[in-house]
């Protein structure tokens, strides 16, 4: 008797098994379309806009693939986004490249004074088909303003951009910027605090000149003069901002005049402007293919979320710039990955390792034995799901063609101190126009993992670096 009782019950216990899976339904919505704005006064007209809200600054966004630049090209969706997957392989190599590079010198912040802290934001641009960064923002330089692209980049610290007369420069969406025609562009001299303050400081033979040099892990580079320069968002000015004035620049900034460098570094945006915002910013990035509202970032203590769950920021001693978080574990379906915990992810002595949160890579990549228990437990929950070729990096595909929406396992991010659950269109994305889906993580072979903005879509994501936490606001793009 007992022994026929045992196959009933394996079945029953098979049944429950099953029904505790914790699901969420998928919208399957298709790859973004191009968009196109019909000149860039129409793009410059967003910034002219009332502020209903006098303490903060939002603009309206546009997307890059709007610009002359882009839309110039004629890609069709499918192109877009494999353009995409080409630029996020080489910011990952970039991103790795200086996490390799241990030997990097150490910033410091000095002191700030956080009394009378104004707000501004500004608008952010997904940048799918240009330059090396996925975000852009329209940002006014030198007096009078001449309003330009620049990448947003939490992976990187110097701000720069594209100056005449140009020795080498690449093509962007913006006429280049001369400095010549600033009232408030001022060099600086080669043994003040802002030079000194570069990895490699230069003193140019011409005078005594700031000479600066950044070069990324992709091939990317730019040199120049370093200089300070006023910066205008909507009706905020940000002036005596330390910036490069970049006269040879090559690499993949194509359309974008430069980089808005958002990293932990002393001579990053955020550290600059510390005293006067507070040290602290948050962003909002949309999915463009199930929302037309914009993205947006704002500077100052209104960017600091309420509601956003926080963990604490982590220190890399070899290396300042990045923003690492404790990642502790991982769920699918409302069961803990088994396997995956913190010491996945720790940073070790050399400074290799660790997690970081960063604006420009577009797929989350983990380390390679977390990556692959997630995965295993993510086929496993959506076993119902009909498989589909690999697509580019991603080895876990379904064909839902046909459908307009499925059921998919829950997946949530164990931070330190937060859980952060994902929404399912943060990491079942579309891939092409024939109805394949690919699960959007990756693993890491570096051992270095990163949550990239698919992942981070929906969320405010807030960089307290005054309170040393980052926060994850869900549901705050709405």
């Amino acid at each position: 008797m007992a022994a026929n009782l045992i196959p009933t019950l394996l079945i029953l216990f098979s049944l429950s098994t099953a029904s505790a899976l914790q699901t969420q339904t998928l919208i399957l919505n298709p790859l973004p379309c191009p968009q196109f704005l019909k000149s860039q006064a129409q793009a410059q007209a967003q910034f002219i806009e009332p502020d209903p809200d006098p303490s903060s600054l939002t603009i309206t966004l546009h997307h890059i693939d709007t610009t002359t630049t882009t839309t110039s090209l004629n890609l069709t969706a499918d192109q877009l986004f494999s353009l995409r997957l080409a630029r996020d392989s080489l910011r990952v190599q970039s991103l790795t490249a200086k996490s390799a590079n241990t030997t990097r010198k150490a910033h410091h912040n000095g002191t700030h004074n956080h009394h009378s802290i104004p707000d501004f934001s500004s608008s952010v641009v997904s940048g799918l088909a240009e330059g090396s960064g996925e975000y852009f923002t329209r940002i006014g330089v030198g007096t009078p303003p001449r309003y330009l692209y620049m990448v947003l980049d939490t992976g990187s610290d110097v701000v720069w951009l594209q100056c005449s007369p140009c020795k080498k420069c690449y093509s962007q969406s913006d006429p280049i910027f001369n400095p010549a025609r600033s009232g408030s562009f001022s060099s600086l001299p080669c043994r003040s605090p802002l030079c000194l303050h570069l990895d490699s400081p230069g003193c140019s033979s011409k005078g005594d000149k700031c000479v600066y040099e950044v070069s990324y892990g992709d091939g990317s580079s730019t040199f120049g003069e370093f200089a300070t320069e006023t910066l205008t968002f909507r009706r905020t000015k940000v002036p005596g901002v330390a910036l490069g004035c970049g006269h040879d620049n090559e690499g993949l900034f194509v359309g974008a005049a430069g980089l808005l460098g958002l990293g932990r570094g002393g001579l990053s945006f955020p550290s600059q402007i510390g005293a006067r915002f507070g040290r602290r910013f948050s962003y909002c990035l949309v999915d463009r293919s199930a929302s037309a509202k914009p993205s947006s970032m704002m500077f100052g203590p209104s960017a600091v979320s309420r509601t956003a769950g926080y963990t604490p920021l982590l220190s890399n001693p070899k290396l300042d710039t990045f923003y690492y978080v404790g990642l502790v574990g991982l769920s699918v379906g409302g069961a803990r990955v088994p396997g995956v915990n913190g010491e996945l992810f720790k940073i070790d002595g050399a400074g290799n390792g660790g997690v970081i949160v960063d604006s420009g890579t577009s797929v989350t990549r983990l380390a390679q034995p977390a990556y692959t228990a997630l995965r295993d437990a993510f086929r496993t929950g959506a076993s119902e799901l009909k498989r589909a070729e690999d697509f580019s990096l991603f080895d876990t595909c379904y064909d839902l063609s046909g459908k307009t929406q499925v059921k998919v396992p829950t997946v949530v991010m164990h931070f330190q101190g937060a859980d952060v659950s994902l929404p399912a269109n943060n990491y079942m994305i579309p891939v092409d126009t024939s109805g394949r889906f690919c699960f959007a993580f990756a693993g890491s072979s570096s051992g270095l993992s990163i949550i990239g903005n698919i992942q981070q879509q929906g969320f405010r994501v807030v960089f307290d670096v005054a309170g040393q936490r980052v926060g994850f606001s869900p549901k705050a793009c709405e």
